[in-house]
């Protein structure tokens, strides 16, 4: 009778030791191992930083987007090139912006002294209203590219700091079990659930990170070639005033 007894007398206080520990996520985390709610700490400040950037990413496209086409508009609309120049310079900062204002300021600060006749000028300034496009293109496509790295970095560290405060949750239960001579689940429930909280968190953290990461950098690409076709398109249209102020090219037409 004595043996029954001790067994149920070990039920009882395993039952009462795993009742006392909090299973929500708050207590899971107040209860952790120092190393642990370390773990947590950074994935929980991560997530928190990926779902600001994801935020203001967002917003940012949306208005890059909005002003791209209002610009286009206004571009293809016949308006003189100058006059749509001196009208934007008041305008908010803006890529598309910036960049048309890079290519029309070369353009300008070169015809103060005249419009070229040779064709050698001539090529050495559309590439010169060309580079300097370019220029002002990669510029502000790393000022939007802000903040994609540390998504990339959190989408493919996350899980693995996770299942490092899993491994080390892990080993404390196993701890436990060794300190107690008992191997019942009660006893290293409470340690295996706030490991496996910190693989969760990792996951939490990774997932939304690399989905916003992939979905961005598309939409930042196709941004980017958009402002490459601009380049395209407005150096086509500088060349075609070449031709037409060319001496040269007026008495080929007229013969």
């Amino acid at each position: 009778m004595e043996a029954p007894l001790d067994r149920a007398v070990d039920a009882a206080v395993i039952a009462g030791s795993s009742a006392g520990h909090d299973m929500s996520m708050i207590g899971l985390f107040l209860q952790a191992d120092l190393i642990v709610k370390l773990v947590m700490l950074i994935l929980l400040v991560s997530s928190v930083w990926c779902w600001a950037i994801i935020v203001e990413k967002r917003t940012m496209m949306k208005k890059l987007s909005n002003r791209a086409k209002k610009f286009e508009d206004a571009f293809w609309s016949g308006e003189p090139l100058d006059k749509l120049y001196h009208r934007i310079k008041k305008s908010p900062h803006d890529p598309l912006l910036k960049t048309f204002s890079a290519g029309m300021e070369e353009w300008q600060n070169t015809l103060s002294n005249g419009v070229p006749d040779k064709e050698e000028l001539q090529a050495s300034l559309r590439q010169r209203v060309e580079r300097a496009m370019n220029v002002t293109i990669n510029r502000e496509m790393n000022k939007l590219e802000r903040g994609m790295t540390f998504l990339a970095t959190v989408g493919s560290t996350a899980p693995f700091i996770g299942l490092f405060g899993t491994v080390w949750g892990i080993m404390g239960s196993f701890t436990a079990i060794a300190a107690s001579n008992n191997t019942s689940l009660a006893v290293v429930a409470p340690g295996i659930a706030e490991a496996l909280f910190a693989t969760a968190l990792g996951l939490v953290a990774a997932i939304p990170a690399v989905i916003a990461y992939n979905g961005y950098s598309n939409r930042l690409n196709r941004y980017a070639g958009r402002l490459d076709a601009f380049v395209t398109e407005f150096t086509a249209i500088l060349s075609r005033h070449l031709e037409t102020q060319d001496p040269k090219s007026k008495k080929k037409k007229a013969a």
